[in-house]
């Protein structure tokens, strides 16, 4: 069993910062809504997640077109 679905690729289409929920969503296979949720909460409960969206944005390359 696979926990992704697909390769992680930034999303052109569907993105509000820069893809990077989005393109973990699209590889989930979920709403991205949803790992905008998560992310915020890792936010507001610590910080960390801030520091994880840096490393995925920096780490992450755009999807092909």
């Amino acid at each position: 069993m696979e926990f992704f679905k697909k390769p992680i690729y930034k999303s052109r289409k569907n993105k509000k910062i820069d893809g990077v929920c989005a393109g973990i969503a699209n590889s989930l296979e979920v709403d991205a809504s949803w790992i905008r949720i998560l992310f915020a909460l890792t936010i507001l409960l610590g910080g960390s997640g801030i520091i994880v969206y840096l490393i995925l944005d920096i780490a992450l390359e755009k999807e092909p077109e």
